[in-house]
């Protein structure tokens, strides 16, 4: 049974694709950090490269984005600019409809393209492009097949469909349906851009929560449930081909069923595999590299089978965990040394096979005679492990538990404390930048109309603690608190 977990408060996101209690996909969003990827601006061009066919674009960010016109699907002599179509020799001061189709990374700032696209649950629309192509997901030939036929005829002129995986189980009406809600959509989008001054934002991609039920209708989920209710009905209004569920238990939604251990071990370096072998994760700057390695399993024939089995399972794994921390641009993976050929071949076969599971576009090469296989994944959004983990302040190149992590962690114990001992006061000891992150977002939002209605809780920093470290105790309630304590 798949489903979709939604931990929401006011200013963090959470979700959670669960496969029965296996955790498949993790996505975060904070209110203040809201990712511009799929978002359309009226861009105002600052350089041109020629010799690089490279353009970069003011669009009201901190850095210009950047537009490599050799990419873009679209005729790569053609740009949209001042709303027309015009050859690449763009000028600076030129404004240009544009896309973000990668986020902002280290120094790099955005990557944009020309070549618009708006998602839909069924349907992708790309407004610049004639082409209709059809998810190959969809497997059936028949299917493929009426489905292009359908949308080729409802497509305006000169433009394109993209037919995602989940129209495989929609209905003729709800395809049409969103076909011509999509046209509307891009009519506002070209009034926007008209009417709108340089730099401008013309249209903001959807919120992690539509993003996160959209993304994954064709996933066969069979519940959508969410730990507040008002987003449970607004949800409930506007997903079709799964339930929604309110979740109304005292515990973290993550806690009750199971994943939440799964979520605050996505920034670790190691993955324990079940059969006793690890995988280690490590990224630098251009690439990240997997290693696999046998560990305490030890296999019951021969070293070959062990390695063989271990190799196998790491596959897997790896195929989960790029997904999970959302992992892009190259990885090299190091699998065990193998003798046997059909073993390497049967390695990189089950690699593919699970990366086809992968929403995000994937492509790995055959194995090396060191038994090594390179992959690329693309690269959109952050990795989960700049939101996990923020750079330490006393190391060089160092990392260490960001404290909006440390405190949603903290969060669902002090939650399971506070259910065991009902009616009294609590105080938390905690590392003093956990303070400063409940300052800057309230992760206690829900959790006080459930667990924590009625209890004073307080917040006091402990300057020997950790990040991960923190101490709950109960108060009598007249206990006289520091002046540094901060009420939840």
């Amino acid at each position: 049974m798949k489903n979709i977990l939604i931990d929401y408060t006011e200013g963090i996101v959470r979700v959670a694709l669960v496969d029965g209690k296996t955790l498949e996909e993790f996505s975060v969003e904070h209110s203040s950090r809201t990712g511009i990827v799929g978002n359309i601006y009226k861009g105002k061009v600052e350089n041109v490269l020629s010799g690089m066919k490279a353009v970069f674009v003011n669009i009201g960010l901190d850095r210009n984005g950047f537009l490599h016109v050799g990419d873009d699907l679209v005729d790569p002599g053609q740009i949209c600019v001042n709303g027309g179509a015009r050859p690449l020799n763009v000028s600076p001061g030129d404004m240009i409809m544009c896309q973000v189709e990668k986020d902002s990374f280290g120094t790099k700032g955005p990557r944009l393209t020309t070549d618009i696209t708006l998602a839909g649950y069924y349907l992708v629309f790309t407004p610049m492009s004639s082409y209709i192509g059809v998810s190959r997901k969809i497997e059936n030939p028949e299917r493929r097949q009426y489905l292009e036929d359908l949308v080729k005829s409802l497509c305006p002129q000169n433009m394109g469909f993209i037919v995602r995986s989940a129209s495989y189980k929609a209905s003729d009406d709800e395809i049409k349906a969103e076909i011509d809600q999509l046209i509307s959509l891009w009519d506002r989008v070209v009034k926007n851009y008209q009417s709108a001054t340089p730099t401008a934002l013309v249209f903001q991609e959807a919120e992690l929560l539509e993003r996160a039920v959209r993304d994954t209708l064709a996933e066969d989920i069979d519940k959508v449930i969410v730990n507040e209710k008002t987003i449970a009905e607004i949800l409930r209004d506007n997903v079709s081909g799964a339930t929604v569920e309110y979740y109304d238990g005292d515990r973290n939604i993550f806690k009750h069923f199971g994943v939440d251990n799964q979520i605050n071990r996505l920034y670790e370096r190691r993955v324990n595999l079940k059969n006793g072998g690890y995988l280690i994760i490590d990224k630098t700057e251009a690439l990240t590299v997997i290693d696999v390695n046998t560990g305490k399993f030890v296999g019951g024939q021969n070293l070959e089978d062990t390695v063989y089995k271990t190799n196998l399972e790491g596959a897997e794994e790896i195929a989960r965990q790029l997904r999970l921390r959302n992992i892009g641009g190259i990885v090299v993976i190091d699998f065990i040394d193998m003798t046997d050929k059909s073993h390497k071949t049967d390695v990189v076969n089950c690699l593919k096979e699970c990366l086809k599971k992968d929403s995000k576009r994937t492509s790995a090469v055959e194995m090396t005679s060191l038994g090594l296989v390179q992959l690329t994944r693309k690269k959109t959004s952050l990795p989960i492990a700049e939101f996990m983990l923020d750079d330490c302040e006393d190391c060089i190149d160092g990392h260490v538990l960001s404290s909006i992590q440390a405190l949603l962690m903290m969060r669902g114990d002090l939650v399971d404390f506070t259910l065991k001992n009902k009616g009294e006061s609590i105080v938390a000891r905690v590392n003093p930048a956990l303070i400063e992150a409940h300052k800057e977002v309230d992760v206690f939002s829900v959790d006080k109309g459930k667990a924590l209605s009625g209890v004073k809780a307080y917040l006091i920093p402990d300057e020997k603690l950790k990040r991960n470290e923190y101490f709950f105790e109960i108060t009598d309630g007249e206990e006289i608190l520091p002046n540094v304590a901060v009420e939840i």
